[in-house]
């Protein structure tokens, strides 16, 4: 495929999507998609919004039929493999060559399966990846040495150690600034912290990285 260094690769899973507004927002025309089985479930209703077709099916098809649509390219996968479908997508957009990646469909109830999708995240940023996991509530990406900047469109932001020691952590323009911190897997304290009024709070990770979460709206704002 030509030009995927110019494009951006658009995974999505099967999970629930309920504001399919918040998903459009975030799409780009020239976004490459890849849907993975039950995640064409979402197909009909982001059309209803945007003109967006399948450039990759991926799946074992155990929770949907594959549609067999003409010129699109399917991969069909075993139902027995190491890989969840979401999982394969990742590591099939990766070896075409892309390096920006926005993930939708993949935090749901099936807390095993919320929790692989996250650690994709880490997975593309090792790669040397720009990535967003979003789902109705928050957008997600990995901080580390590179600052990650927070906006004040989002009510609260949470750093959370998933992945290993995470040392030299700073945060300002927040409400709970830190300087040098360390953030332990048994000391889960950056959780629900705010953009101070009328700036955009900046995180660094001097040495690991964190899951920064960006909350965008309550569960009863749906």
């Amino acid at each position: 495929m030509n030009d995927t260094k110019k494009r951006r690769c658009v995974i999505v899973g099967g999970a629930p999507i309920i504001d399919y507004d918040n998903v459009i927002k975030y799409l780009r025309e020239d976004d490459w998609f890849v849907f993975c089985d039950s995640g064409l479930k979402h197909l009909q209703k982001l059309q209803t919004e945007a003109e967006i077709m399948p450039d990759l099916i991926v799946g074992d098809f155990d929770s949907y039929d594959n549609p067999q649509l003409e010129d699109v390219e399917t991969i069909v996968l075993p139902t027995v493999k190491d890989e969840t479908d979401t999982a394969f997508a990742a590591s099939e957009a990766l070896r075409r060559g892309f390096d920006d990646f926005l993930i939708i469909g993949a935090i749901g109830a099936r807390l095993d399966h919320t929790l692989v999708n996250i650690s994709l995240l880490y997975k593309l940023y090792k790669a040397g990846c720009a990535a967003v996991l979003l789902d109705d509530y928050s957008a997600m990406t990995i901080a580390g040495k590179e600052p990650s900047y927070i906006d004040g469109s989002y009510m609260f932001f949470s750093l959370f150690n998933m992945f290993g020691p995470s040392r030299d952590i700073t945060i300002t323009g927040a409400k709970y600034n830190l300087s040098r911190a360390e953030v332990r897997p048994d000391a889960q304290y950056a959780t629900s912290n705010e953009v101070a009024p009328g700036s955009t709070a900046c995180v660094t990770v001097g040495d690991g990285e964190l899951l920064l979460m960006k909350i965008s709206r309550e569960m009863s704002d749906l």
